[in-house]
């Protein structure tokens, strides 16, 4: 019962430290205290240890098979992660006013969307791709929940999301700007080649690390 209690405790933890400090009576007064980079660095070295205490805490929970493992299902994260880290790395800082974590909106330019052309919420469907396809391969009960409920969260976040963001535009203004970043090419003519290099460039360095970290942290080898 101790391996269920501690992944239990986990998954409190892990969602009131998502919740709390993002509370419109909390998070302006740790804005206010920390600094708008000091809050971003601190909330997310803290989801960081969080996920990772949650992650350790699913491996030793007791095992119970919901599916056996199978030679071939290791190649689904393998491949999924590739555009993971393709979405991750062509998203972050960059402006998107549709979903979180965009960096500088007020100069989005919905002429020249980004990613946001494909992808309207690239990193909750990072978080999507990423945690369905470590479901293959991992059917016991415990990274069953563990993922199971991550994906479930991501795709609701995106629902959500929609919502708020349509509220604090006003409809008339959020749907203007779907129709217009609709409305860009699928490409940008000219392409910024600098640009584009560095961040796929950044995507392939970032799945290199990971899959060379993945058996030393988490002990297990991710390929098949």
């Amino acid at each position: 019962m101790m391996g269920w209690a501690s992944f239990s405790a986990a998954f409190a933890v892990f969602f009131l430290s998502h919740s709390i400090p993002l509370r419109p009576s909390v998070k302006p007064r740790l804005v206010a205290r920390l600094g708008r980079g000091g809050f971003t660095l601190a909330y997310s070295l803290l989801s960081l240890v969080v996920l990772a205490w949650l992650i350790v805490a699913a491996a030793n929970a007791p095992y119970v098979e919901l599916w056996p493992r199978q030679q071939w299902q290791p190649w689904v994260p393998l491949l999924a992660m590739a555009a993971v880290c393709a979405l991750v790395c062509l998203a972050v800082g960059r402006p998107n006013p549709f979903s979180f974590g965009g960096a500088g909106n007020g100069q989005f330019d919905p002429a020249h969307p980004g990613i946001v052309r494909w992808v309207r919420h690239p990193l909750l469907v990072a978080a999507t791709l990423w945690a369905g396809a470590h479901l293959v391969p991992n059917g016991d009960l415990a990274h069953v929940i563990l993922f199971g409920v991550f994906a479930f969260f991501a795709l609701m976040g995106m629902r959500i999301i929609d919502a708020r963001k349509r509220r604090q535009m006003g409809a008339a203004q959020w749907h203007e700007l779907s129709r217009r970043v609709a409305a860009a090419p699928l490409l940008p003519a000219p392409l910024n080649w600098s640009g584009a290099l560095g961040r796929w460039s950044a995507a392939i360095l970032l799945y290199g690390m990971l899959l060379g970290l993945h058996p030393f942290v988490l002990g297990v080898s991710p390929l098949p």
